[in-house]
């Protein structure tokens, strides 16, 4: 008989064979109590196996938190797990919305209706929600009929939609603190026994561990994205520090710097302002430009500011602004690009001051070469062409000199911006004597040339500027330029004198004046004549004719050629020929009245030079 239910036992017999094989022994009390045992052993057995099935399935559930790093899947292995070990015919996993005040359905396993995968129940309400506000696990063989819990329509309406009977609620805690739920439900009425609860309180304590898992990965990569953000950002800043350095050691310019920046601001138009808000290069925004007050927080803190449509950022030397760098038109631009932009500007500033030191020393080197030819302190022609040369000045061409009068309060600026406009046309500037004075290439004629510098520095300095010309192009090899200096200087003295402040003259255009109201010697005087009837001088001497006896007479007259070929004792037709000669040599405007004036002068002085010719 005992091998026969050992067989039983090792065939795992269901207990009806059991039974009729005690029938069969009749009452024998031996047969009676090996029955007894071997259903023990049966028991035991199968409670042994089911317990080696839940301890697998914890196993299970433990390598998968180690192996899988998505919440959603871990937490749908557990509820799958936990209804799979308990027999039960749902199985459903709720999380707390501390702000709402409810906990919500997050995953579930055999649900039947929509509706209760989204089941959101205020906390205390009905099981589930009173085990998510209290902490502690509860169970009821029949949930219908069950007054320990706050029934809500809406929540008995789901729960009968699915024919839930019976509920097994445990809490997930974490830290102490509670999370949500972990629910097993069956749709007949039954109880739960002990193991039971045990069993679903390890699996919530293993969604707790998953969910606790998945906020640190969360925050792990978190970190990691921050990391290679900021390694990105490290980066990137390296890459636009390469650049920048770059156009520092290559002598760049600013529109190179505005490209640079442009390109590495992503796209954004960048424009450079000087400190008075006029565009050094660049594209500079619509509308009338940054205010003051943006401007002067940018210059106090040294940082970028934000401004209507973009951002700004100063260049700065010390506490000199020296200009503001404005980026518009682009995305707007996180930390790093803002740092870029600042880090742009301070380029900027380099390359002004570059600029700047670059100036000063052509300035000076320039102004020190043109002072001495100003002055013929240097005779030596190699020596000069050997400085000019480094100045881009060429000697052997003809120059125009100019002496300008400023405002006293804008002498520097005039100067530097005559040593800009010099330098722009291969020329040199310098102030002498207290006023600027400029030797430019004569590619026009002097007061032409003369003109458009004084215009050109009116614009720069914004107030009135006189200028002087020297009559014809200097050649500095000669050493004409004193000269041409000293007649440019009595040009400009003689305008001033004349209140005509704001104008541009040369010897021609003054004419007599300028004798009256300089100080004139006979070296003046002679070139006076010269200019004004030279050509009829030189023509009467060299082929004899009588072309300043005949305008002498023509003034003396009062233009009347009849009366003037009497006077002379010749034929009238005579006297308009010689008058062609004359306008031929002196060009039409000599019997305009100012050149007549100037022309009458020069003969009286011609006569009086020479006494001796006179009648």
């Amino acid at each position: 008989m005992a091998r026969t239910l050992l067989d039983l036992l090792y065939d795992e017999a269901p207990r009806e064979e059991f039974d009729r094989l005690v029938e069969a022994g009749g009452d024998d009390p031996e047969t009676r109590r090996a029955y007894d045992v071997a259903l023990r052993l049966r028991e035991l057995i199968a409670r042994q196996r089911s317990r080696e099935a839940e301890l697998s399935a914890l196993y299970d559930t433990a390598g998968d938190l180690t192996a899988i790093r998505d919440v959603d899947t871990i937490l749908a292995a557990i509820v799958r797990r936990a209804r799979q070990l308990l027999k039960a015919d749902m199985t459903y996993l709720s999380l707390n919305d501390e702000a709402e005040g409810a906990s919500f359905m997050k995953v579930t396993d055999g649900a039947l209706s929509a509706e209760f995968r989204t089941l959101r129940l205020p906390l205390g309400t009905g099981l589930l929600g009173l085990v998510a506000q209290t902490g502690a696990p509860y169970f009821t063989s029949d949930y219908q009929h069950d007054e320990r819990f706050v029934h809500r329509r809406f929540v008995d309406d789901a729960v009968g939609n699915e024919g839930i009977r019976a509920i097994l609620g445990v809490p997930l805690v974490l830290e102490g603190r509670v999370i949500g739920a972990l629910m097993a439900t069956h749709r007949t009425v039954r109880p739960f026994p002990p193991e039971e609860v045990s069993l679903l309180t390890s699996f919530a304590a293993h969604a707790s561990v998953a969910l606790e898992n998945a906020r640190l990965f969360a925050d792990l990569d978190e970190a990691n994205t921050r990391l290679r953000e900021q390694a990105d950002a490290v980066e990137e800043a390296a890459r636009v520090h390469d650049q920048l350095t770059g156009l520092l050691l290559h002598r760049s310019s600013l529109a190179e710097v505005v490209a640079v920046l442009g390109e590495v601001l992503g796209g954004g138009r960048v424009a450079v302002l000087d400190a008075d808000g006029h565009v050094l290069a660049g594209d500079p925004a619509p509308g009338p430009g940054p205010s003051r007050a943006a401007l002067a927080e940018a210059v106090a803190s040294g940082h970028s500011v934000a401004v209507a449509g973009g951002y700004l950022a100063p260049a700065l030397a010390g506490q000199e602004h020296l200009a503001t760098v404005l980026v518009h038109g682009g995305p707007d631009l996180d930390r790093a690009g803002r740092r870029t932009l600042e880090r742009g500007a301070i380029v900027a500033g380099l390359v002004l001051l570059f600029a700047r030191s670059v100036d000063e020393a052509e300035e000076r080197l320039g102004g020190a070469l043109l002072t001495d030819l100003l002055e013929g302190s240097d005779a030596d022609p190699a020596r000069l062409r050997q400085r000019a040369r480094g100045q881009r000045l060429r000697l052997d061409a003809g120059c125009v000199v100019t002496v300008a009068e400023v405002p006293a309060g804008e002498r520097h600026r005039a100067v530097r911006a005559a040593a800009r406009l010099a330098r722009a046309v291969d020329g040199l500037a310098v102030e002498h004597r207290g006023r600027p004075v400029l030797l430019v290439p004569a590619h026009d004629d002097p007061l032409t040339t003369g003109q458009r510098l004084r215009a050109a520095l009116a614009e720069t300095c914004g107030e009135p500027v006189t200028l002087g010309v020297a009559a014809g192009p200097a050649h500095p090899t000669d050493g004409a330029l004193p000269a041409a200096y000293d007649e440019a200087r009595r040009c400009l003295e003689a305008l001033l004198a004349l209140g005509r402040t704001g104008e541009c003259a040369d010897p021609a255009a003054l004419g007599v004046t300028r004798l009256l109201l300089g100080t004139s010697g006979p070296g003046d005087l002679e070139d006076f004549v010269t200019r004004s009837l030279g050509p009829v001088l030189e023509h009467d001497q060299r082929r004899g004719t009588e072309l300043v006896a005949t305008l002498e007479a023509w003034f003396a007259e009062g233009g009347r050629s009849r009366a003037t070929a009497e006077r002379l004792h010749v034929h009238p037709n005579t006297v308009a020929q010689r008058l062609d000669r004359v306008t031929d040599l002196l060009g039409p405007r000599w019997r305009e009245p100012d050149a007549a004036l100037d022309l009458q002068l020069a003969l009286r002085v011609a006569r009086l030079r020479s006494p001796q010719d006179q009648d």
